[in-house]
């Protein structure tokens, strides 16, 4: 055997490195996606209505203050749980009621606090906001945020 490292050999790593982490890659890029879709989403709460949520959520641009699921802005309150700290596993209408009306008063004008605007959303926009929110308390967070109060 050779001291030398040819040329050929190099192509022959290069070549075989190059499909296995290729290989690697498309093989954990699937078993992400089959993890989503079984075990990390409420695939069968996803109604047209949560849908439509999520659009008023990014046309206001909610997360350039607040953080969903640890991701977004810091400025305002995880969202991930609203519904839970809410109380809407117990009495959903209730929470759904009180998240409406703290949309609807903002901003609260309260001197030193945060203020969220008033986007001025209409019942529908609102109420699909809502489910959106609910829905996001459904999937599975794996621990986050770690504590109730986001």
């Amino acid at each position: 055997m050779s001291e030398r490292f040819t040329k050929a050999a190099a192509r022959n790593i290069f070549y075989g490195g190059s499909a296995f982490f290729f290989v690697a890659f498309i093989a954990l890029t699937a078993h992400s996606h089959y993890y989503i879709v079984r075990a990390s989403t409420d695939a069968a709460g996803l109604t047209d209505s949560v849908a439509r949520g999520k659009h008023v959520w990014e046309r206001n641009s909610c997360i350039n203050c607040h953080s969903l699921h640890g991701e977004g802005a810091y400025f305002a309150p995880e969202l991930g749980n609203v519904w839970v700290r809410y109380g809407g596993p117990k009495d959903p209408e209730g929470a759904r009621a009180a998240l409406i009306a703290w949309m609807q008063s903002q901003p609260s004008g309260v001197p030193g606090r945060r203020q969220m605007p008033n986007f001025h959303l209409n019942d529908q926009d609102l109420n699909a906001l809502v489910d959106f929110l609910e829905w996001a308390s459904r999937t599975n967070k794996q621990g986050w945020p770690p504590n109730d109060a986001g």
